[in-house]
């Protein structure tokens, strides 16, 4: 047959794996040089960061060097003896002094950084610079304000082994602090070997190079720079015109294209320029495009070769197999019983798939039979269970407020909450049905309101707005007042008043029940834990009737409702709350009326 099991395995396998070998030839090498390109600029970038704060770290710290050596007051000394004149025992006495500073600076130092001071006639704490004025670096600084100078030697060092390392160095002015004169520089030395070692750490192809350039394309290292003059000259125009900090230049130079990277470091003038070939930069996708069209040119032919042993091998046994799940599909586990019994198979694997399959089916049958009919009877007792616990809750609450206004002599008030407390008793233990008019409810909670009233006095307030098109609604008990005393407890425990408002209405084919206040708000992590519970009905069934705080309420509704259920919290931190719960009169009322827990 043309279109059996086998053929359509054939002619799938020979697609699947024919569309695959054309998109490796074609589409393959583009994308692939797209991923490089993008992965290879935000490497670059980061690793460019890295150096740009390893930098900053550095020049920061010679900088504050500098200006701590500037402001001691053994060098604003030795600038005065210096400029009146003093005896040269003195002056030397306090160079010597100078010198001892400046070498316990260096110890210190974990970047083995060093100091020289120089007064502007060459005279400096290491030697006598005679010409100062001549050197390269002093121009720079006096004529072009380069306070950063690039890789060289300077022989006027502490020690001749730091007179032969290359060196960059920051340049401070050199002022009396009293009449701000300038008298010579300070020079802030690192070595060079600092930034090179981290430079070195910045590639990503085998002959990519990076530089740490000015911008007049010279190196601020030592080496030389290996990129084409024309490619230097024609990226460094853009950087230095550009506004922007970093990014890609793309030039092409002998029928090559290179990839300029570059970031512009906080440290003077200095541009931070990495470039890499295209030819390079892509050499192992060429070659991985290659080896992936030899392997899937291999693996067609194996896949072919393997897609005609196994048709021939399951789908016989497979084709019988998928009748009988049929049956399981509908719901028919006897028909389908009654069907594997013919089902043969010499294949291991096959008689395995059989026997699980049977065996399934067993577990399902017997799963929907007992289980599932259990369960439900466990979750409808632990929910009543759980109703029950609520009524000594608020009666020892009640009780408390009884016991309070007892104590102040104020029997009319005891009185009154007696009598609020039997048509509470009266509510609560009316356990036949669990759903009741929204009315009654409310009725619940003005009883409950009028002793927290004749508790508090005059330092609480509720206002209950009830919409009169809700009070026939159907809905289940004790939903609003363990919202109310949680809105009372939140209201004292940071002020001396409470401001409740009870709302309920119908907006669209909504029921909304609120409850708000204006007390101390909810942080963030409660109002977060609460929205993020998974199954609130997990939680009401799991705390064996302990709880019947908020996270209580919103586990029976959604019990009760499931998804016509849904409520809202809006807290600011010290003006109050407000907590509203959502119920769809849609279906949620039908769905009311056919519950039934007593």
């Amino acid at each position: 047959m043309l279109f059996s099991l086998r053929n359509r395995l054939l002619l799938i396998f020979t697609c699947l794996l024919t569309i695959p070998f054309i998109i490796l030839s074609l589409i393959i090498p583009s994308f692939f040089t797209s991923v490089i390109r993008e992965q290879t600029q935000e490497l670059t970038i980061e690793m460019m960061d890295q150096f740009s704060l390893y930098v900053d770290s550095i020049s920061t710290q010679a900088e504050d060097l500098g200006k701590q050596v500037l402001v001691d007051q053994t060098t604003q000394e030795w600038i005065r003896l210096n400029r009146q004149g003093a005896d040269k025992e003195e002056i030397d006495a306090l160079m010597n002094q100078l010198k001892q500073g400046l070498s316990s600076i260096m110890i210190n130092n974990s970047n083995a950084m060093s100091i020289s001071v120089l007064l502007d006639d060459g005279t400096g704490t290491w030697g006598v610079h005679s010409s100062l004025h001549e050197t390269d670096w002093y121009q720079d600084f006096t004529q072009h304000n380069q306070d950063y100078v690039k890789s060289h030697l300077d022989p006027f060092q502490q020690s001749h082994e730091m007179q032969q390392k290359k060196i960059n160095s920051y340049i401070l002015p050199l002022i009396d602090t009293n009449t701000m004169i300038s008298a010579g520089v300070i020079k802030v030395n690192f070595p060079s070997a600092l930034l090179e070692t981290a430079l070195n750490k910045i590639t990503i192809g085998q002959n990519e190079h990076t530089y740490l350039l000015n911008h007049q394309g010279e190196n601020i290292l030592s080496g030389k720079i290996k990129i084409p003059n024309s490619i230097l000259k024609q990226s460094l125009k853009q950087i230095t015109t550009s506004d922007d900090q970093e990014g890609l230049i793309e030039a092409s130079y002998q029928k090559e294209k290179y990839l300029v990277f570059f970031q512009k470091l906080p440290v003077g003038d200095w541009i931070l320029v990495s470039e890499v070939t295209e030819s390079d930069l892509f050499a192992r996708a060429n070659h991985l495009q290659r080896n992936l069209l030899l392997t899937s040119a291999v693996l067609f032919f194996i896949t072919i070769v393997a897609s005609v042993i196994m048709s021939n091998n399951i789908t016989s046994p497979l084709g019988k197999l998928a009748k009988a799940l049929v049956f399981i599909e509908r719901g028919d586990f006897t028909g389908a019983k009654r069907f594997m019994p013919h089902i043969k198979s010499q294949n291991n694997e096959v008689d395995y798939l059989i026997n699980v399959t049977e065996h399934t089916i067993d577990q399902l049958q017997n799963l929907i039979e007992t289980e599932y009919e259990a369960n439900l009877r466990r979750k409808d007792a632990e929910y009543k269970a759980l109703l029950l616990q609520i009524n000594p809750h608020f009666l020892n609450n009640t009780l408390e407020i009884i016991g309070s206004l007892a104590l102040q002599g104020k029997s009319k008030e005891v009185m009154n909450v007696s009598i609020y407390l039997g048509k509470m008793l009266r509510y609560s233990l009316n356990t036949k049905s669990n759903i009741v008019p929204l009315g009654e409810e409310v009725n619940y909670i003005k009883s409950y309101t009028n002793i927290l009233k004749l508790r508090y006095e005059d330092t609480i307030t509720i206002h209950m707005d009830v919409d009169p098109d809700t009070i026939t609604t159907p809905v289940i008990k004790f939903i609003l007042q363990p919202l109310v005393e949680n809105a009372v407890k939140y209201s004292f425990s940071e002020k001396t008043f409470a401001n409740i408002l009870i709302k309920t209405e119908v907006i669209g084919s909504q029921l909304t029940l609120s409850v708000a206040d204006k007390g101390m708000g909810m942080s963030h992590e409660v109002i977060s834990d609460l929205l993020s519970q998974a199954d609130e009905t997990l939680y009401v069934l799991e705390s064996k009737g302990n709880s019947i705080g908020l996270r209580n309420v919103l586990g029976r509704l959604k019990l009760t409702y499931g998804d016509d259920f849904s409520y809202q919290i809006e807290s600011t931190k010290n003006e109050g709350t407000k907590i509203t719960l959502l119920i769809d009169l849609k279906r949620g009322g039908r769905q009311n009326e056919s519950v039934n827990h007593g």
